[in-house]
Parts: C-alpha cells; structure tokens; sequence
C-alpha cells in the first residue's frame, strides 16, 4: 500500500491522540496510586471500555489474549475507591500476564469505581454513594440488602446498597462484562483485611504469597454472592493488608504465582 502524505497526517494524528489518551490515564487517578510508575501505566495500554462512571469517567480496561485460549479471567480493582493499593497491584500483575500470558486470555479492570478514587478525599462508594460491592442482584436483593444495610450495619454510609440491583453504570458494566466475556475465573482485589477469601465450586486456594483463605461470609449483592455462589463463577477475593501501600515487588510476584499454579492444579477450564 502507497502512504500518500494524507495517509500518513491520519496515521500521526491517530497516533498522537492515541498517546494523549494514554497520557491523560497515566497523569489521572493512575498518578495517585502507590508504587505505579509512570512506565507502568503507560506499558498497561489500557484502553476505553465505552463505559462510563456516574461522573463521566471512562472505566478503563486491557485484554491480552494469546492464540487458542483455554481460560479466560477477569481481574478487577478498585471496586472501592479508597482501595488504592488494590490498583496497583492489579497493574503489576497485568505487566506478569503480559510478559507470560501462556493459554489465558485475562481481562483487566483496573479500576472499576473511578469516581470515588479521584474523590478528595478518596471513599469507598461511587458518586452516587453507593457501596457497588452490594449492588448485584443476588436473591431476594430488596429484603435482604435493606435488612443488611439497617440491622447489620446500623446504616452505615460506606455500605449502602443502592435503590435497586445493577442501579450504577459500574456494577451494570462489571455485570455486562461477565455475561459477554464468561470467566472461568474472577479475581477481585481489595484492601485492607489481609485475608484471601474465595466463593465458588470449587477446591478454594488455601494462599497467595502471604495471605491465607479466611472466608469471611456472603453478604447480600455482593460480586461473590452474585458471580461465585449463584452462578457457579468461581471468584477469588484477594484483600491486601494495606489500601495505601502495595506488598513489595517480589511479593506480588509471589502472589501471580500462586495464582497461576492454583489455576493450573484446579483445572478451572474443565469444571
């Protein structure tokens, strides 16, 4: 094909824009998260998902996909938007999955509650107030998240589920995201309780790197609740110690690793 000087101005353009795009993401709420370099972000490639947060954000992903995948799993962050260290790692781990992706396909959603991580100051609900990790329509949604939220939780602000299910263009987007892409695995990563937590139908990892399986409970619209026991979609809940401060470089590797072997030896794939 012949580059006339038309065709090669649109390719400039396209590829300017591409890398101003890139740069405002990276320059974004990605600037705000701990041990993210400015090459991390940027080597990510993360693109618009042509979702949108309550304020207009778009929700941001990366697939990497190898030739004739036998898994497919979604890794999500920052579903809590004071959760900073959970995006973080979900980056570092993209970089792994870039480096060796072998026969997954992975779907990253680094940050999925945009909203309420470039809040000043950061909170754990979206821009509607909405906890998003109680928002997915379990059963009896409506009975069971109100008697949650005012018997449990006294009404706690950090934890209201919303009027109805998949009400936020967030957990709609996440519940979109499940039905096209069908995981054979969810990884949701959180912070601060320092546990590994775990729903599904299958043999749970006992540990990843430093953090032991403690499973903590099914609350009412929770992802797990939703993806793990009412639909057989194995999610594994990572919670970091600290939602400020990542584990360092060599234990989040030893984390992936633990992963992906746990993967391997469980056989998702085949369930």
């Amino acid at each position: 094909m012949r580059i006339t000087p038309s065709l090669a101005f649109l390719i400039a353009t396209q590829l300017v824009a591409a890398y101003a795009s890139e740069q405002t993401v990276c320059d974004g709420f990605y600037a705000k998260l701990p041990n993210v370099s400015m090459a991390l972000c940027q080597q990510a490639q993360l693109k618009p998902s042509g979702a949108r947060s309550v304020q207009g954000r778009a929700l941001m992903l990366r697939d990497i996909q190898p030739d004739n995948p036998k898994l497919r799993v979604l890794v999500l962050a920052a579903m809590h938007g004071d959760e900073f260290s959970s995006a973080s790692v979900a980056l570092h781990w993209l970089q792994l999955a870039q480096a060796a992706p072998e026969a997954t396909h992975w779907r990253f959603i680094p940050v999925l509650n945009p909203d309420g991580l470039l809040r000043q100051p950061a909170r754990r609900m979206n821009a509607n107030g909405v906890d998003l990790n109680r928002n997915f329509p379990t059963p009896n949604w409506q009975l069971e998240t109100k008697n949650y939220w005012e018997n449990l939780t006294r009404k706690d602000p950090r934890r209201w589920p919303g009027k109805t299910p998949l009400s936020e263009p967030e957990s709609k987007f996440l519940f979109d995201q499940m039905m096209s892409f069908k995981p054979d695995l969810i990884v949701s990563i959180h912070a601060p309780y320092g546990v590994l937590d775990f729903d599904g139908p299958v043999m749970p990892p006992t540990k990843l790197g430093r953090l032991y399986l403690d499973q903590v409970g099914v609350f009412p619209g929770s992802l797990g609740n939703y993806a793990g026991v009412q639909n057989a979609m194995p999610v594994v809940t990572v919670e970091l110690p600290s939602a400020l401060r990542t584990p360092t470089n060599a234990e989040m590797i030893k984390m992936w690793r633990d992963l992906r072997h746990w993967m391997t030896r469980t056989q998702l794939a085949s369930q």
